[in-house]
């Protein structure tokens, strides 16, 4: 903007185009007219012209908008993203029937499921030792009695191995399949 501009606010700029100052500035956003500083200003010349060609170009046709070979495209480019995300879900889902995929609350149920259990022998301890190490004579005797059961603990804890039937289950629970379990 040179130096011999018309420098208006938008409220003056309202007024001539007969809108709302609101309208100005969506205006000025959508880059049909150009303001400047704080608190925005407008060269009356410049905006007056910008606008009238916006409104032209808008009655003739002309104004941005998609074509509709445009909106088909996006609407065909919608419908293959949606095709394409059921398909992910639906080999999700099977890669999950047939037991090569976990869904991770199962993963987590089964793992607590196995966490709690290893704790009940940790606090079960004490009481299943009380009798024994109350009739040991020595500290060495009872320390061997405690190793030996916290080994006992521990090996129960090494044995686990995976059970794909306890997630099978889990799956067919969810499924609501409980009472069709194949023969």
């Amino acid at each position: 903007m040179g130096e011999d501009a018309n420098l208006q606010p938008t409220q003056v700029i309202a007024k001539i185009f007969g809108i709302s100052t609101r309208r100005v500035e969506q205006l000025k956003t959508e880059g049909i007219i150009k303001g400047q500083g704080k608190p925005t200003k407008y060269d009356l010349l410049p905006t007056i012209q910008a606008y009238i060609r916006y409104l032209s170009d808008k009655a003739n046709g002309r104004e941005k908008r998609q074509t509709l070979a445009e909106l088909e495209e996006a609407k065909l480019r919608a419908e293959v993203n949606l095709k394409e995300a059921k398909a992910s879900a639906a080999q999700m889902e099977l890669k999950e029937l047939q037991g090569k995929m976990h869904r991770a609350e199962d993963v987590e149920a089964i793992t607590t499921d196995h966490v709690l259990y290893f704790r009940s022998m940790l606090m079960a301890m004490p009481g299943k030792l009380a009798v024994d190490l109350a009739n040991l004579q020595t500290a060495a005797e009872t320390s061997e009695r405690v190793k030996q059961e916290c080994c006992f603990i521990l090996e129960s804890l090494a044995d686990y191995k995976y059970d794909p039937e306890e997630y099978k289950k889990r799956v067919m629970e969810r499924q609501g399949w409980e009472g069709h379990e194949e023969d």
